[in-house]
């Protein structure tokens, strides 16, 4: 998978001090790697609270547009850089398209506001917006690679796309009928009850039940949301008047947020049930010798 994937065989080199295999040396490798998974969305969080700090209203170039130059910017270094593949580039322009259009029809329902202006914009949604949602799709599709994932009693992919679906238009649909959010995480438990993603850290593997990944990473997304409306990136109403923190039931919708963004990175990256592969070019890489085959 070219350099990136050289990167992420390294992300396990022991740490001084750390015997290798131990649980502690082993907790460092999957925190090393999840930093390196996140990297795109670390720079971009890290550039919203910054501008957020020194930005000049009176500027002649808008801070929205400012934060879509430099999100561009760092997507061509780290393809550049051999951090990101162009196969997680594939998902980070699905994400970007799929994001934007929910952003026009949320800012349109008036579920949030984008309080600043910008030239770089559609129907009040400014472009960058689309890479927030990317940053979700790259940490999962490097996740997949810097952590050698396999996966056990992975659902059928036609089960997962219709749950996926239904989710994606719940976002939609809840504000003119019942809101399904409740029914659907319910689903999404039943359908990967017995799910099982298989990560190498070390020489070990270590399983871990994914649905409640899909949790705990809706939790880091809301935690980065908070961070993201205090920089004023984006307001909830009940935080234009002040900002507060933003309600714990987004979490439940961040965490469906993730199903979706799941199927999307699996609809490029197609897991095979019973060999429990991560890429659909495992095989052919498998059986090639030498560096090829370390890609």
């Amino acid at each position: 998978m070219g350099n990136g994937s050289a990167m992420g065989g390294r992300l396990g080199a022991a740490p001084a001090g750390a015997p290798r295999g131990s649980a502690g040396h082993v907790a460092l490798a999957a925190l090393k790697a999840q930093l390196s998974a996140a990297a795109f969305a670390i720079m971009l969080l890290i550039l919203i609270v910054f501008s957020h700090l020194i930005w000049d209203p009176s500027w002649a170039l808008a801070r929205y547009d400012a934060l879509l130059i430099a999100a561009i910017a760092i997507q061509a270094f780290l393809l550049a850089a051999g951090w990101e593949t162009w196969d997680e580039a594939k998902a980070i322009i699905l994400f970007h398209i799929v994001g934007t259009v929910m952003e026009i029809f949320k800012t349109w329902a008036g579920a949030w506001v984008y309080p600043e202006p910008s030239v770089m914009r559609i129907e009040g949604v400014p472009l960058f917006t689309g890479f927030m949602y990317s940053a979700v799709g790259s940490y999962i599709a490097r996740s997949w690679r810097l952590l050698d994932a396999r996966f056990e009693h992975y659902p059928n992919f036609a089960a997962t796309a219709l749950l996926a679906t239904l989710i994606y238009f719940n976002f939609y649909t809840h504000h003119y009928v019942w809101d399904w959010r409740y029914a659907l995480m319910a689903a999404t438990v039943i359908l990967f009850w017995r799910t099982v993603m298989i990560v190498s850290l070390e020489g070990r593997s270590l399983r871990l039940p994914l649905w409640p990944l899909f949790i705990a990473v809706g939790v880091l997304i809301w935690v980065a949301e908070n961070i993201a409306t205090w920089a004023n990136v984006w307001l909830y109403p009940v935080q234009e008047d002040g900002w507060r923190l933003v309600p714990l039931a987004k979490i439940g919708s961040w965490s469906l947020l993730m199903i979706v963004s799941f199927v999307l990175v699996s609809a490029i990256h197609r897991p095979d049930r019973r060999l429990g592969r991560r890429w659909r070019g495992d095989l052919a890489r498998d059986a090639a010798p030498g560096p090829e085959r370390r890609r």
